[in-house]
């Protein structure tokens, strides 16, 4: 997915992370995705997944 539309994007991360000092990152359910960013820097790079690449990663991280 390129250059999603964050307008209006409701970020949340795991309630987990709190024992981390913030080093974390926040993920937001997108129209057509899911897009995900480091905590720390909100206003730096951001990963978008459309629906099914969203579920291709975060399978493959179960499995490893």
């Amino acid at each position: 997915m390129t250059n999603p539309d964050l307008t209006g994007a409701v970020w949340r991360k795991s309630t987990r992370s709190d024992g981390n000092g913030g080093a974390c990152v926040e993920v937001a359910h997108l129209r057509n995705g899911v897009a995900v960013r480091d905590s720390k820097d909100r206003t730096g790079p951001t990963l978008a997944f459309d629906t099914h690449g969203w579920r291709t990663f975060v399978d493959s991280l179960k499995h490893n």
